[in-house]
């Protein structure tokens, strides 16, 4: 499929919620609208979208904070899954990121997820023997 991947555009933000509420990344307790904004402060050029013609079918929020690399947001349109789409949005991920001299690269998926957690086995990503914690510094959005 010939997709275009480009950096994030900020005339892109209501066709990226759309597609992130389609895949139901959009939770409670995060504003998506927000989380762009953020995105946009901290390495823009990392937030990548998929585009086929002038439609958005895919977005990957990736990011290098000297340390690990971590990859967010990664979403296909469910109309366009299984078709590769996820793959190619990765690798551009990865060679972006590995272009900063990243080591290693690190994501979370929810347990329950367990479509994702297989994708992401087969693009060569392991199971890390560790425990995930976090700290909300704002209160619920």
């Amino acid at each position: 499929m010939p997709i275009e991947i480009r950096p994030y555009e900020s005339s892109d933000e209501e066709q990226v919620v759309q597609l992130w509420t389609d895949c139901g990344l959009v939770v409670a307790w995060n504003n998506p609208h927000r989380d762009i904004q953020r995105k946009l402060a901290v390495q823009p050029e990392l937030f990548l979208v998929g585009c086929l013609e002038a439609k958005i079918i895919a977005s990957v929020m990736a990011g290098y904070d000297g340390h690990r690399g971590w990859i967010n947001y990664l979403a296909v349109h469910p109309d366009y899954q299984h078709a590769g789409l996820g793959k190619r949005m990765m690798d551009e991920a990865e060679i972006r990121i590995r272009s900063t001299g990243c080591p290693k690269i690190n994501l979370q998926v929810r347990r329950t997820n367990a479509k994702v957690i297989e994708f992401y086995k087969k693009i060569g990503y392991k199971l890390d023997d560790v425990v995930s914690f976090g700290k909300r510094l704002e209160p619920d959005e």
